[in-house]
């Protein structure tokens, strides 16, 4: 898991060899700029590394490779005047760090008052032309972001590029796993495990239901009664749910988070049914996976690995993001109704009520009751999108609207909530599945299209938006 908030970058500031015998005074004076303006600016967004300007191939490449030792995202190249592109592009040709280039300078007006001084001290534009050029030529990709330090949103694409790269870096190692099978007949998300290992660079396991059950088992009283109490301060508890109850969710909570714990995994996915073909099996644990999207952890449903995958991306570009499943229409209202059996990031609730812990219809055969945290999520403008295996790799889907303020509706006895679309409904609808869209998807508070973008170009995985 990351230890912070804030992706960490390389800054590489690019300068002219010529100028230090012909103007000597020029780089020591814009590093001055850089570390007097750039630096305070970036560390507000950004776990910055910098160490120096740079102005030769061997230099560049050293400082690069810094970049990457030190665990770098990514890269941003900053021309503190001009530099020719060949001095870089050997070290930039080898370099793993996704690149970004940062058209800006010190000047923000040109107007009477300029002066030979001021353009000595603001001529890097035209170094972004040659490097971008011969980047193009080379198939060398890269973003460019032009922006002053004085513009309001000077660093917001940038930021967003970078979130793309730090969910990219992120995934390298990630854990997942699976307890149970995937539900038997759901072609739309088999995947040849070996696909998303490939892919993100991601390993996959299988929680054992015999390990669950015995951690759930061997939960210690103390902590079973911690959770409990939680439970009653953060909930609505349904008049009908007694204290057995509540005690087998919290436990089955606790026996989730072991194994979380004890595999270092950043999502799961279960098959609802699997817990019940063991009598011993105490409920399914609805509560506990709501409560961990609250704090992060993917999830897909029905042994789904490619939205828990997938949900993990969204969670990790977005902030928030909920496992979702589009299940009626609302034509009257251009909205789509989302719901699943009993999962939803808790995280992402109305703030104006308190979430309902009630029992639900049993859907397969537990010793106990099984318990649904039922609320709806927080109105505000949201992003939907799912990752899916399309024919020729992996395919992204997007679309944004206003979740409604609408639920949690009294006679619902699992999660829910509408989404009502920028476009129409019926467009959206017949078009998501022209384009091969899954049963399974995510929601994504605010409008994260950018960052989607940026990471799908960083993947080179095709992205639709609708």
């Amino acid at each position: 898991m990351k230890t912070s908030n804030k992706p960490k970058v390389g800054l590489l500031a690019l300068t002219l060899e010529l100028y230090e015998t012909l103007a000597p005074a020029l780089r020591e004076n814009r590093e001055g700029w850089v570390r007097r303006s750039v630096l305070p600016a970036l560390d507000r967004e950004f776990d910055v590394l910098f160490h120096q300007a740079v102005f030769t191939t061997e230099g560049i490449g050293k400082e690069l490779q810094q970049f990457e030792t030190e665990g770098a995202c990514a890269v941003i190249i900053l021309f503190l005047c001009y530099s020719p592109s060949q001095v870089s592009l050997p070290a930039l040709k080898k370099t793993r760090l996704p690149i970004l280039i940062w058209n800006t300078q010190e000047l923000y007006a040109v107007d009477s008052s300029f002066t030979g001084q001021n353009m000595s001290n603001n001529h890097g534009v035209h170094g972004t032309h040659d490097l971008g050029n011969v980047l193009c030529r080379n198939n060398i990709p890269f973003e460019i972001v032009t922006s002053h330090l004085d513009d309001s949103d000077s660093l917001e694409e940038m930021r967003d590029f970078m979130i793309a790269a730090e969910t990219r870096k992120s995934l390298q190692g990630s854990n997942f796993a699976l307890l149970g099978y995937p539900f038997p007949g759901m072609g739309d998300f088999g995947v040849d495990v070996t696909q998303l290992v490939a892919e993100f660079g991601t390993s996959y396991g299988i929680l054992p239901l015999e390990e669950y059950i015995q951690r759930a088992e061997n939960a210690s009283e103390e902590n079973v009664a911690a959770i409990v109490q939680n439970y009653r301060e953060s909930y609505e508890i349904a008049p009908d749910l007694v204290d057995i109850d509540l005690e087998w969710a919290a436990r089955v909570e606790i026996a989730f988070r072991q194994m979380i714990q004890t595999r270092n995994l950043a999502g799961l996915t279960y098959q609802f049914t699997a817990f019940g073909e063991d009598e011993r099996t105490p409920t399914i644990p609805f509560v506990a996976i709501s409560r961990l999207m609250g704090e992060g952890i993917g999830f897909g449903g029905e042994g789904d690995l490619v939205s828990t995958t997938g949900t993990t991306i969204f969670q990790r570009l977005s902030g928030a993001a909920t496992f979702a499943e589009i299940f009626t229409t609302d034509f009257a209202g251009n909205s789509l109704l989302f719901s699943h059996m009993g999962e939803f990031n808790t995280a992402m609730a109305r703030k104006d009520r308190k979430i309902s812990l009630v029992g639900r219809s049993q859907i397969a055969k537990n010793r106990f009751r099984q318990l649904v945290l039922v609320g709806s999520l927080e109105p505000q403008l949201a992003t939907f999108c799912t990752l899916t295996v399309a024919e020729d790799g992996w395919k992204m889907i997007m679309t944004t609207g206003e979740i409604d303020d609408f639920g949690p509706l009294a006679k619902m006895n699992a999660p829910h909530t509408k989404l009502k679309l920028k476009i129409d409904v019926r467009d959206f609808l017949s078009n998501y599945v022209r384009l091969g869209g899954p049963h399974h998807n995510a929601l994504c508070f605010g409008d994260v299209r950018r960052r989607l973008t940026y990471f799908a170009q960083l993947m080179g995985i095709d992205l639709f938006e609708l």
